[in-house]
């Protein structure tokens, strides 16, 4: 049975989004509506006329005559139990072991109403945001299809929350004040990491350094550096190493009260850097029989013949600089004595394009949005060129826009099973878009396709995109699962005979496909249009661009933003169909 569902949002986030996917997949027809206040609720309820109101990540309470009229299902980040705003922070910050998403009713208490469904997980010691994206949004995905198939047979009755049930150990928090997570760096790292991580994407944890009071973001244990408690002990890539009670920390990203969230060596300024020494490492470095902990964005390694390239990038975004680092450790890469190279990306996100934050930062946006996109293109025209070796992008998470394209350029591409991909760029103030997409886009899936695809805006799970060829193939029932299937694929690629026959074949298809239409031509096509985004008279592209990039100085963002634009046209009110 097909179902007509209302989904109400505070912002169209990962979660979100893949819920739309999965269950436009099952044929159910589904609507997407930014709550931004209880009128618009209503008017899409009115409009739509839903069998079913779903709230997959909705922070203000639906309205009385909608939820007694109907059933609205509430997604939420927390055990059966489990009640108030902040539960993935307070789950982090108390060391929990495992935890859960339930699915309940709408009711007149928040987080009370009667129990559809839940899923459990066990915890990583990871952010917020990366657990967000990854266990929650998994478990998520299991209790509401489950809630949707119950709710669908007709004949279920959902349990009323019982505290006095010993299946039932959530309880009522408060929300999380800033003063939860303060940091002091007497304290030790395990102390230090549960604070920024429970803050981390947003709102951040609070703390000093160098005389700056800021928030901070993207933490790393420092393997070896130590000294004084709170003393800047050297920079790296943007991120900056801070001594504590008991080693050391690099941070990634710092923001000023009312500011952006920016790389921390951009934040603090060369001022309060003065002294503070460069550790640089090699952007490519092959570590054979133990893991090497040090704290970089590009990480290479090598098993027989496969060489694994990965760009860990915070929120998946990608500035001028990093392109080209990662331009440089993939010809690196190139220059190794093996057959195939594994483009893995990061392990929370593969990519979501060119930088809009370091963009916005910039004394001229114009220009660094300019010198972004070349560095992606210079990078894409590496990978589609390269005919020495087998090229596989192998996606953990999710990608967007230029980031979507990037793992396009390789000649194989796989994803988890629970990916989703953007493939558009105009929701971005009608960016066009570059990276070759009008070349790789279409070789994938047709012109129609592409049309649809990047016309639609809409989001595409790995599912859907194996099944329309835009990947080859999606498998893996958890990141690390996905991993370890990459890993046998990637050697079983790396076979002689058969990387031969593949790059004979490649070779083939580029001379023919130069023939037809050499590929600068597309890249020239492409940015004669974005120099127009950038530095014409139609300023959509760069309000669009501040928009997005000042919606968390706005106190407007999610517990995990998407950061990316689909997230950013989410914000906007656009309804979404199916």
């Amino acid at each position: 049975m097909s179902l007509r569902i209302v989904f109400l949002c505070t912002a169209y986030n990962g979660l979100a989004q893949r819920a739309w996917t999965e269950l436009t997949d099952l044929g159910h027809q589904v609507v997407v509506q930014v709550a931004t206040d209880p009128d618009t609720m209503r008017a899409v309820v009115a409009r739509a006329r839903p069998q079913l109101i779903v709230a997959p990540m909705l922070k203000s309470a639906i309205p009385d005559d909608i939820w007694t009229r109907y059933t609205c299902l509430i997604v939420h980040p927390g055990i059966p139990g489990d009640r108030g705003p902040s539960s993935l922070d307070w789950a982090l910050l108390e060391g929990e072991h495992d935890w859960g998403v339930t699915v309940l009713q709408a009711a007149a208490e928040m987080d009370a109403g009667d129990i559809w469904a839940s899923a459990g997980f066990a915890m990583r010691g990871v952010s917020k945001s990366q657990l967000y994206r990854h266990e929650v949004t998994d478990a998520a995905m299991r209790a509401l299809l489950q809630a949707v198939e119950r709710f669908e047979a007709g004949d279920h009755r959902p349990q009323p929350l019982d505290y006095a049930s010993p299946e039932v150990r959530g309880r009522l928090r408060p929300s999380m004040r800033a003063s939860d997570r303060a940091l002091d760096w007497e304290m030790d790292n395990a102390a230090l990491l549960a604070r920024i991580r429970s803050g981390d994407s947003f709102p951040g944890a609070r703390g000093e350094i160098a005389g700056l009071r800021c928030h901070v973001f993207g933490a790393h244990v420092e393997p070896s550096l130590r000294g004084r408690p709170g003393e800047l002990l050297g920079r790296r890539e943007g991120a900056v190493c801070l001594g504590t009670g008991d080693g050391a920390l690099w941070l990634s990203h710092l923001r000023e009260k009312d500011g952006i969230k920016l790389p921390a060596t951009l934040v603090l300024g060369e001022k309060r850097l003065q002294g503070v020494a460069q550790r640089p490492l090699r952007p490519a470095t092959s570590v054979a029989g133990r893991r090497d902990h040090a704290y970089r964005q590009i990480r290479y390694r090598e098993v027989g013949a496969v060489g694994y390239l990965h760009f860990d990038f915070y929120n998946g975004a990608m500035s001028t600089g990093q392109c080209d680092r990662l331009r440089t450790a993939f010809l690196q890469a190139r220059q190794r004595p093996t057959r195939t190279i594994v483009l893995m990306g990061g392990s929370d996100i593969w990519s979501n394009g060119i930088h809009l934050n370091t963009i916005h930062a910039a004394a001229d946006p114009a220009l660094e949005s300019w010198r972004n996109i070349l560095a992606m293109n210079a990078l894409v025209r590496e990978i589609v060129l390269t005919d020495s070796h087998v090229v596989i992008s192998a996606m953990q998470g999710n990608s967007g826009a230029g980031g979507a394209i990037l793992a396009l350029a390789a000649d194989q591409v796989w994803a988890r099973r629970g990916v989703v991909m953007n493939p558009h760029y105009k929701a971005m103030g009608g960016l066009y878009g570059s990276e070759y997409w009008t070349y790789l886009l279409p070789r994938r899936v047709g012109e129609t396709l592409a049309q649809e695809l990047t016309e639609g805006l809409r989001p595409i799970g790995a599912t859907g995109a194996e099944r329309i060829g835009l990947i080859d193939a999606a498998f893996g029932a958890s990141a690390a699962d996905f991993v370890a299937h990459v890993e046998q694929r990637a050697e079983r690629a790396a076979d002689p005979a058969s990387v031969r026959k593949a790059l004979a074949a490649k070779r083939r298809r580029r001379a023919a496909d130069e023939r037809r239409k050499p590929l600068e031509s597309y890249g020239a096509e492409e940015l004669a249009h974005m120099y127009c985004n950038f530095f014409g008279a139609d300023r959509s592209y760069h309000e669009a661009r501040r928009r997005f990039v000042l919606k968390c100085a706005a106190a407007t963002c999610d517990a995990a933003p998407a950061e990316n634009e689909t997230a950013a046209r989410g914000r906007a009110g656009v309804r979404i169909t199916a």
